[in-house]
């Protein structure tokens, strides 16, 4: 580019960024960012879709029940709860609780999604999941002038290294109302070499914050008002103590709450730390999920090279569960192998960690 081309752009810049002086303070804001690249095989762990139940309590429910319409009674007021929605919380985990069937609000959450920037790439309403694609959080670049200036014209050339994707799952409740959770992912793309001449997408810790924006926004969607969800968020708090320990021999993670609250959270450390979750069983305390081992395969394409094709990967999942049972006022969370044995192997400690670690 010569000298008159370089004082041509930036004039232009300079002009439109005297038109515009209004930044962007959100927190967060996908709309119009770059679609992100192929990454739905992170470096460890896989996603494949399967089946799934809905059960509550003490008989099994199938997933078709998901769709069934029910009366529900009316929830008193109270300071965690606005209308027919509350929040409810322990540690870092939040979720919804709403007084509606999860198919009427399948499509309220769904417009949240797309209003709110994101395209949808996984849509089971007959399960209750749908997850969105990869994205950037735009609100993290950078808004100094030259951003302000240079950001209006060449806006596609600025990038955060990140991106993020998210998992909403409707759980049809006991009482015939439903349970949100919002789960994040996230990537991160770093050099892979010393020369520092190509770059690689690795994962990165989900950010509870980012839930809780998004749960706060929901709640919006959903009837609350800005001050309404404001003291709902100020409002719900919980604490548990959950660690590690050896029971007959085996490691296993003992979490001081009943099995419903114990249920939620493990459910919600599943979907957090990308473990494919392939069905459920809720009457008989069974998650049944999928696990590649670490290593199995860790080539990586940078970002660029990733626009021009997905990411395959040849390393074959493992099948396990993982167990709840509740004795007293604790529950007691253990792998076993996909026949239902005790597991002990290097890889059930492993999940084992990435689940006591996320439940801290």
């Amino acid at each position: 580019m010569n000298q008159i081309s370089k004082l041509a752009l930036l004039s232009l810049a300079m002009s439109l960024a005297a038109c515009s002086t209004v930044l962007e303070n959100d927190k967060v804001n996908y709309k119009g960012a770059v679609k992100g690249p192929a990454l739905d095989v992170p470096p460890d762990l896989t996603q494949l879709s399967g089946g799934s139940r809905y059960t509550v309590p003490g008989a099994p429910v199938t997933a078709s029940s998901f769709q069934t319409v029910k009366t529900t009674a009316a929830v008193p007021t109270a300071i965690n709860s606005a209308g027919d929605v509350r929040i409810e919380r322990v540690g870092n985990q939040r979720w919804l609780v709403i007084n509606r069937p999860a198919d009427k609000l399948w499509g309220p959450v769904r417009d949240f999604w797309q209003e709110n920037g994101f395209v949808l790439v996984t849509e089971q309403a007959n399960l209750g999941i749908m997850e969105t694609d990869w994205a950037e959080n735009r609100a993290k670049l950078p808004q100094d002038f030259v951003r302000s200036a240079l950001g209006k014209v060449l806006d596609s050339l600025y990038s955060t290294g990140e991106r993020d994707k998210f998992r909403t799952r409707l759980e049809r409740n006991a009482e015939g109302g439903t349970e949100v959770f919002i789960t994040h992912r996230g990537m991160i793309e770093v050099y892979n070499s010393s020369q520092k001449d190509s770059t690689a997408w690795q994962s990165r810790a989900a950010d509870p914050e980012l839930e809780a924006e998004f749960l706060n926004r929901l709640l919006i969607k959903l009837g609350a008002t800005q001050e309404q969800s404001k003291t709902l968020m100020a409002a719900a708090t919980g604490k548990s103590s959950s660690r590690m320990t050896v029971v007959d021999g085996k490691s296993v993670i003992q979490i001081d709450e009943s099995f419903d609250r114990a249920w939620r959270r493990v459910g919600l450390s599943l979907d957090r730390t990308s473990f494919t979750v392939e069905d459920r069983d809720r009457s008989k305390g069974i998650y049944f999920v999928r696990y590649v081992e670490p290593g199995a395969d860790k080539t990586e394409s940078g970002f660029l090279s990733s626009l021009f094709g997905s990411l395959k990967t040849n390393a074959a999942p493992l099948k396990y569960r993982v167990a709840l049972v509740t004795q007293g006022p604790s529950t007691t969370v253990s792998v076993q192998n996909a026949d239902g044995s005790p597991e002990t192997s290097s890889n059930a400690q492993r999940i084992l960690k990435v689940i006591a670690d996320d439940l801290q």
